[in-house]
């Protein structure tokens, strides 16, 4: 036998290997999207916090024509923040066990997304700039942090088995 049947039997070995396949551990991942949730809508109560006690502007939530204060607006965003962190789990969990290269697909859509939540407020509305603006940068602020926890728990729940 020469060197060269050796490599070509030693070659065939390797490729007859199953190749490792990536795994999900999926409680991993929800409970991360959990923790999440709960964060992002903490975000949104600490932006309206300063928004409305600091600087004393109104908050512009979504499909509502005026500003809301107070408990109304705290309620509203937080929870939507809250969906929208549960919601860009369940993608990312879908695109890990459907797509290839499943985080360039989740960035691009959660960061149109996002975009997208951040430019309504100021297309969409006749309120002043300031109540826009604000609103738009909140917007923005608590899809970034869900984007890069989202991120971070997919690295943390996803394995080479």
């Amino acid at each position: 036998m020469s060197e060269a049947d050796d490599r070509t039997r030693e070659m065939s070995r390797e490729t007859a290997r199953p190749r490792p396949r990536s795994g999900v551990n999926p409680g991993r991942l929800w409970a991360g999207g959990v923790a999440t949730a709960v964060i992002a809508a903490l975000i949104a109560l600490v932006g309206l916090l300063i928004l409305q006690v600091l600087l004393q502007i109104p908050y512009l939530a979504p499909a509502v024509s005026e500003p809301l204060d107070g408990w109304a607006a705290a309620q509203s965003l937080a929870i939507w923040a809250a969906v929208a962190g549960l919601a860009a789990t369940g993608l990312a969990h879908l695109l890990l066990v459907a797509v290839p290269s499943p985080m360039s697909y989740f960035g691009w859509i959660a960061g149109l997304l996002t975009a997208l939540a951040a430019v309504s407020p100021l297309i969409l509305t006749e309120q002043p700039w300031a109540v826009r603006i604000a609103t738009a940068v909140i917007h923005l602020v608590i899809g970034m942090s869900i984007i890069s926890l989202v991120t971070t728990t997919v690295t943390s729940a996803t394995h080479r088995a």
